[in-house]
């Protein structure tokens, strides 16, 4: 799945124009190398996002095309906020 439909789907960026965006800016790493926009997810990957100070780094647990607003936080596992 893209970096930014799944962050969408997880509900860790609100719209998937700003992830495209925030990901295109070099704001977005996973294992630690900067991720375009259109690169694959994958179970197991860590995505750190950096948000101006404040950085989220989480855990993919699972990857689904549709998800509940209350299932989302499934998809997940945060390392560090």
């Amino acid at each position: 799945m893209r970096l930014d439909k799944y962050l969408k789907i997880s509900r860790l960026v609100k719209r998937r124009t700003l992830a495209k965006e925030i990901a295109d800016k070099g704001r977005i790493e996973i294992n630690n190398r900067p991720a375009k926009s259109s690169t694959a997810v994958n179970v197991g990957d860590k995505i750190t996002i950096h948000y101006g100070d404040k950085i989220v780094a989480v855990e993919v647990l699972q990857i689904a095309e549709n998800v509940k607003k209350n299932a989302a936080t499934d998809l997940y596992k945060i390392l560090a906020k």
